[in-house]
């Protein structure tokens, strides 16, 4: 087996639960083989957890890692100050005794682990360790009579984050705000949790995608659709309720829109239906000027050997990029960084990227104001709040809808309501009906007489490992019934 590698890794999931019986009885047996099945009276106050517990919920995300990737490891951080087990973010209460069961589970020879670092296993620059399942412990999970869908997140897992500056989870206090935010994202999620979200042409439960920037450029990564990775949360930054709130979260948002557009919902197609120039727009309402057409579509060629496609993608990723940044040689790098070594915008020059920028300001000259201003984080909290009501919406029509921050991918034969709900949603914010756009028409579009040749079209011959998957589902959550025109 292939030593850690630190950069192949995703941090710990301390929200892994299950209450089937086989899941109990390998952890009964791997504690009484670790532990002695007992460990004796602790001074001071009592856990809320039980050790045992927190047991389950390091092997369950072993075994989560291992059936993603065997050679995924998992980043988990061993100074016990840490581990809060008063937290909102750890709503199984685990605590500083998850250190030490680590420690064991390594001296036992069920885990392979490394105190390591970036640059290799025993550096001291890395502060995180790595773990993964070892053969042992892998043997153990071979002879398991339980799978994926049988471990799902403890229904207390918080769903609504506060981040400070730096990116860490902020502890907060309840308002009426978060409290009636929480619980209608627990219902959205719970709505996802029995809702079939699949692939029907791709035989196994990961998407393989190419890594085209950091350490890792070039490497492939998995991305898992099944049975979870389907939680969604609101994150707030900066230690502030009005800056991002966006949606995060889901498989979804992982892929791309190529691969999006093959999702199936309950055993039907999809449509991905999107705000056009969503910050754009917002920006120049806010100037009290209604954009026309496509502003990032420029008429003159501007970037030497760019045709007038490219030209246009490159432009849109810069205007978002100036938008979130706070000054033009920043915004200008990150452009820059945002794409793979070989593509010719690495070697874009600030000239050019600026005569880029006046030929979209010719266009919309009310925006000139509006760059190299930090304005992202703000307009992440408008769209954020668009897409609010739009998922509030559709859950109580019992409808599943999936967010990318400002498209939505829905029911094939719910276009048009999907539709209506972003125009109410949009209007209430920011009041104006918001552009949108879609690559496929719906199938309540379509005329009549054009129907069986629109379904024909979107048809996807299902794998044998997609039936399988919806055989494991329906196992656990019962017959799929939306299929079934209706």
């Amino acid at each position: 087996m292939p030593p850690i590698n630190p950069h192949h890794s995703r941090p710990i999931d301390v929200h892994r639960w299950s209450d089937h019986p086989e899941i109990k009885g390998l952890v009964r047996d791997i504690w009484d083989e670790v532990f002695g099945g007992g460990g004796g009276k602790r001074p001071g106050p009592k856990p809320k957890a039980r050790p045992r517990d927190m047991l389950k919920v390091v092997l369950l995300d072993l075994y989560v890692a291992w059936t993603t990737d065997p050679e995924l490891s998992i980043g988990v951080d061993l100074n016990l100050r840490k581990w809060v087990a008063g937290s909102r973010y750890n709503a199984l209460h685990l605590s500083r005794a998850v250190p030490g069961i680590i420690h064991r589970l390594a001296e036992e020879g069920l885990i392979d682990l490394s105190v390591g670092s970036y640059s290799g296993p025993g550096a001291s620059t890395n502060r995180t360790a790595r773990m993964r399942a070892a053969e042992p412990l892998r043997a153990k999970f071979r002879e398991a009579k339980f799978g994926r869908i049988d471990i799902r997140h403890t229904d207390q897992q918080e769903c609504v984050i506060l981040r400070d500056r730096a990116g860490r989870e902020e502890e907060y206090e309840d308002t009426a705000e978060t409290l009636e935010m929480r619980r209608e994202l627990r219902a959205y999620n719970d709505l996802l949790r029995r809702t079939f979200i699949d692939l029907p042409g791709i035989e196994e439960p990961f998407i393989e995608r190419e890594i085209n920037v950091g350490v890792r450029a070039g490497d492939k990564t998995r991305v898992p659709f099944f049975p979870e990775n389907k939680f969604v949360r609101r994150v707030f930054s900066r230690g502030d309720w009005n800056c991002n709130g966006r949606f995060y979260g889901g498989w979804w948002q992982q892929i791309g829109s190529d691969l999006r557009n093959k999702i199936h919902i309950n055993g039907v197609p999809t449509v991905e239906v999107d705000f056009r120039a969503l910050h754009v727009n917002i920006l120049s309402l806010e100037q009290g000027v209604t954009l026309e057409g496509d502003p990032y579509d420029l008429s003159d060629s501007i970037l030497e050997g760019v045709d007038r496609r490219a030209q246009r993608g490159y432009l849109k990723t810069l205007v978002l990029t100036a938008i979130n940044a706070d000054g033009d040689r920043a915004a200008y790098q990150a452009f820059r960084d945002n794409y793979p070594a070989d593509d010719p915008a690495r070697h874009f020059r600030n000239s050019d990227l600026q005569r880029l920028l006046d030929g979209f300001l010719r266009q919309a000259p009310q925006l000139e104001g509006a760059l190299f201003k930090d304005q992202g984080i703000r307009l992440m909290n408008v769209d954020a709040r668009i897409a609010d009501g739009v998922l509030r919406a559709a859950t109580a029509r019992n409808l599943p809808v999936l967010c990318i921050h400002d498209s939505f991918v829905v029911d094939y034969r719910k276009t048009k309501l999907l539709k209506f709900l972003m125009g109410l949603s949009s209007r209430r914010v920011v009041g104006h009906t918001l552009p949108i756009a879609s690559d496929w028409m719906g199938w309540d579009e379509v005329d009549e007489q054009r129907r069986d040749d629109y379904v024909e079209a979107r048809s996807v011959q299902p794998t044998r490992g997609s039936m399988e998957r919806r055989k494991v589902f329906e196992g656990a959550f019962g017959p799929i019934r939306g299929d079934a025109f209706n």
